[in-house]
């Protein structure tokens, strides 16, 4: 399985807050780090997934050697009535390593997501299909 696609199942996985699925993608000692702390090991993603309450729409793809960059529209859901709060913009640099996620980082610039991995904005893949979620 490509980068692309173990990327795209990982969102479908987030959408549907099913850590398991989330988990299998990822390597057993997977980096992960965002504004509100960082972790490392796939039980610690299986259990973020699962309480986290987050459903991220993909708008563009940056890809490279070293990794992916997917900006994104992040929606949580309110605890209260179980709907969805209002679009977020942010980032998430992947690296891929035997078709298992390495290392996630999320970010709320763009720009800073491309540069951890050394991509610009002309590295955006042109096409992706729309995730389910």
């Amino acid at each position: 399985m490509g980068q692309l696609a173990v990327i795209e199942d990982w969102h479908a996985a987030v959408g549907a807050g099913d850590g398991a699925r989330a988990g299998a993608l990822f390597s057993d000692d997977v980096e992960v780090g965002g504004p509100r702390g960082s972790g490392h090991g796939r039980a610690f993603v299986v259990d973020w997934v699962g309480h986290a309450g987050i459903r991220l729409d993909p708008v563009r793809w940056y890809c490279g050697r070293d990794g992916v960059v997917v900006e994104q529209d992040a929606r949580w859901t309110d605890q209260a009535t179980g709907e969805l709060g209002a679009p977020v913009r942010l980032a998430t640099a992947f690296t891929v390593v035997d078709g298992r996620i390495a290392r996630v980082l999320r970010y709320s610039d763009t720009g800073a997501a491309l540069a951890v991995l050394g991509l610009e904005r002309s590295d955006e893949v042109a096409r992706r299909k729309a995730t389910p979620g």
